[in-house]
């Protein structure tokens, strides 16, 4: 059984020790609202707003963007970007920069970085079962201390719940390391109401040597996640994302 499987069953277990999957479908629903229609309240940290609502996050989103964020790194070519530091802003469940790591295993150890402390506790134990070393920190992602020495860093899902100022500071900062050497992936939906500043960013990595992407993925779900995207009235036969990224060195 994959690190990927036993994670599941950790995930499941735990969520679902004290709430029913009917609770968990229920909070699902309101958390995908969320996502299309309230994007605000995320920004607000109402997103993680009580167990069912993280459970679904963890349960569910965690591992599509696991998913995701595999086929992306495959796709880009992005495992190859030897031994460096990953920081992972906006770090969620630390699904997603597992996922790099999974490709990448020279891509350690990891810091951590959301203002949730739920989130900060669920990545710590995410890494910590797929066997790679993390710190953690309880921070803005725009204006969080960065490591000195050569990094690697993701934003998976999170520049878009980031207001305009201060997204267009966390631009300026992730392209000053840019020129250092440091590659850079972001990771957004593939709608374009969710990320109107896209643009703005894909020519400014595009003249830093980077490039736009738009990604479709056949989806094959673990069983709990595909239940659970019937049970909400959801749809994830195929997965999809658009990214932007700056290989090392560009």
């Amino acid at each position: 059984m994959s690190s990927f499987d036993t994670w599941l069953q950790d995930l499941e277990g735990r969520h679902l020790a004290d709430l029913r999957f009917a609770e968990v479908s229920r909070a699902l629903r309101a958390l995908s609202s969320a996502y299309v229609e309230r994007r605000r309240t995320i920004q607000d940290g109402a997103a993680l707003s009580g167990a069912g609502k993280r459970a679904a996050f963890a349960l569910f989103y965690g591992p599509l963007h696991y998913l995701t964020i595999h086929e992306v790194v495959r796709g880009l070519g992005a495992a190859a970007v030897g031994r460096r530091t990953l920081v992972d802003l906006g770090c969620g469940t630390g699904a997603s920069g597992a996922a790099w790591v999974d490709r990448a295993t020279a891509l350690s150890p990891v810091l951590a970085i959301d203002r949730h402390p739920w989130a900060i506790s669920e990545a710590t134990r995410t890494y910590r079962h797929f066997n790679v070393t993390v710190r953690s920190r309880q921070a803005d992602l725009t204006s969080a201390g960065w490591p000195g020495m050569p990094v690697a860093f993701l934003a998976a899902f999170a520049v878009n719940e980031v207001p305009g100022p201060a997204r267009d500071r966390l631009l300026g900062r992730l392209i000053e390391r840019a020129t250092r050497g440091d590659p850079i992936l972001i990771v957004e939906p593939l709608a374009r109401s969710v990320a109107p500043w896209w643009r703005e960013w894909a020519s400014a990595f595009a003249a830093a040597g980077g490039r736009a992407d738009e990604w479709r993925f056949r989806a094959d779900l673990p069983d709990l996640v595909a239940r659970l995207d019937r049970a909400a009235g959801l749809d994830h036969r195929e997965l999809t994302a658009r990214t932007l990224w700056i290989p090392p060195g560009a």
